[in-house]
């Protein structure tokens, strides 16, 4: 995911010190109920799709912007799935630290082809259910599992007190 330019701002003052972002990840299927995936270019590995919000940027708008900015394909956020924090911070090679609050959508293909529009990705491809790419982390399967089914948005329950 590149880094966008607010960030970078933070950064020059924030150094490298922990960071709560918010992301979005964008499950999306087509007409055939196939899944809309990319390769990731950083790892290599098959992955959902999304990014960061811009400052004001709606989150339903973020999943939009990031799908079409990824992949060449139009769609439109239908609901939310889940919301979940990461359990863990990122640490990046150059030593920034991330953690992110994640508000997935599910999301239905409108439009455009599908192909790798950034240089984020190395490959994008549509999956049928029952032909997902081997690999596929637990992060991309529970959310595509969740978009699959009807109901209301997961979250982890809360700790009582």
């Amino acid at each position: 995911m590149a880094t966008p330019d607010f960030i970078r701002d933070i950064r020059t003052t924030a150094g490298h010190q922990l960071l709560l972002l918010p992301g979005v990840s964008a499950i999306v299927f087509d007409d055939e109920g196939r899944v809309l995936l990319g390769r990731r270019a950083d790892t290599g590995q098959w992955s959902v799709i999304g990014g960061i919000c811009e400052p004001g940027e709606e989150p339903a708008d973020t999943a939009v912007r990031e799908v079409y900015e990824e992949t060449g394909v139009r769609c439109v956020a239908e609901r939310v799935v889940l919301v979940e924090a990461a359990p863990t911070p990122v640490v990046y090679p150059n030593g920034d630290v991330c953690q992110f609050m994640d508000i997935t959508f599910r999301c239905r293909a409108t439009g455009g082809e599908a192909r790798v529009n950034d240089d984020e990705s190395i490959d994008v491809a549509w999956f049928a259910m029952d032909a997902l790419p081997g690999g596929l982390g637990e992060f991309a399967l529970f959310r595509i599992k969740q978009a699959q089914a009807d109901g209301p948005a997961w979250f982890k329950p809360s700790a009582t007190l």
